[in-house]
């Protein structure tokens, strides 16, 4: 049996709401409006380069994204200590190669774990809770912000591989 994205009902973004609420509001948002654009797809089209001579695949946002969860929330603002991700052997963009579509369930999975574990990591703390990082002092209201304009950047490549795939258009 051929394993297909599931269908995901998405969280509509708030219009009011106070600091906290909105921000975490858009990042759900964002979250659920990319795995919205894989829905239906199976592994071997999530994986498909449609965009020569890029390697960007919606499967390699799903890889890339769940790292990016990683390493803000739980490496960087948790302090937690984590074993790479993907093969560091293979340089920063290991998460957009050797992709294997029979695998694409598990990547997809690891995603929607990496964004539950960021939530509950930060579900008590404070918006000016702050890390250093490489010498540099974060709150973890930039992580939110540099969050969800990673998300808003990569659904727009979204938008374009899931056309190129499917012809699948709109939000």
């Amino acid at each position: 049996m051929t394993w297909t994205a599931p269908d995901v009902e998405r969280v509509s973004g708030l219009l009011v709401a106070g600091e906290r609420e909105m921000l975490t509001g858009y990042l759900a948002w964002y979250r659920g409006t990319l795995l919205h654009k894989c829905a239906g797809l199976t592994g071997e089209q999530l994986a498909r380069e449609t965009v020569e001579p890029s390697n960007l695949t919606l499967l390699g946002l799903i890889r890339h994204m769940a790292k990016v969860e990683r390493v803000w929330f739980r490496q960087r603002f948790a302090g937690q200590t984590l074993d790479p991700m993907y093969d560091p052997g293979k340089g920063k963009d290991a998460d957009f190669e050797d992709l294997d579509p029979a695998r694409a369930c598990d990547d997809y999975d690891r995603l929607v774990e990496e964004c539950w574990l960021a939530e509950a990591i930060v579900a008590d703390a404070s918006l000016d809770d702050t890390f250093t990082h490489a010498g540099e002092l974060y709150s973890l209201r930039m992580v939110h912000l540099h969050m969800i304009g990673e998300y808003a950047r990569h659904i727009g490549h979204a938008d374009l591989l899931r056309e190129r795939i499917d012809g699948a258009t709109g939000w």
